[in-house]
């Protein structure tokens, strides 16, 4: 096996950059506990699957669940949240990958998307236990309604500054794949 020093260095950074979003999201997630469904937790995943990719954000939701949970309580809902953080990773890594340059209205967008569907996968929680989805889900409507708007503005005041920061990562994983 040939040790490839550029691929090393490149997944230690990648790892370094996941941790800090994971401490941002999770101290954000514990800071803004106090008001209803408005937290930075959707709209960083969503970044990090349109900056480092699907797998990342993957695991970005896996931590910041479980991190942030074992602050805040842990229950069934739990295992619904990393399936919502989940796939809304998948769906802006894959957005990502499609299109390097995305503006910053249409990611807003997808985070206003993102929070009803976090909204609609969670109350499928209740349907799990009870049997009982919709009068769960339009009893909830308000409370996505914050979530999806809180999305909107984490992500204007997020992601031009974290994308500027990540240009650094690009720029040293483009660097990284050309010397290899």
């Amino acid at each position: 096996m040939i040790y490839r020093r550029g691929n090393n260095l490149m997944n230690t950074y990648k790892l370094t950059l996941l941790a800090l979003l994971a401490s941002l999201a999770v101290v954000g997630r514990s800071v803004f506990a106090f008001l209803p469904n408005i937290q930075p937790v959707t709209s960083l995943i969503i970044i990090c699957g349109l900056l480092l990719g699907p797998a990342a954000a993957i695991l970005l939701a896996l931590l910041t669940t479980f991190l942030s949970n074992m602050v805040l309580g842990m229950g069934i809902w739990t295992v619904w949240q990393v399936v919502s953080w989940a796939l809304i990773g998948i769906i802006s890594g894959c957005m990502g990958r499609y299109s390097q340059r995305i503006p910053v209205y249409i990611i807003a967008i997808f985070s206003v998307f993102s929070g009803f569907l976090y909204g609609f996968i969670i109350s499928l929680t209740t349907y799990s236990i009870t049997g009982a989805f919709w009068p769960y889900y339009l009893a909830g409507l308000p409370f996505d309604m914050y979530h999806a708007i809180g999305n909107a503005v984490f992500i204007i005041l997020l992601y031009p500054i974290i994308s500027h920061l990540f240009a650094k990562y690009a720029n040293n994983r483009f660097y990284l794949q050309n010397t290899s």
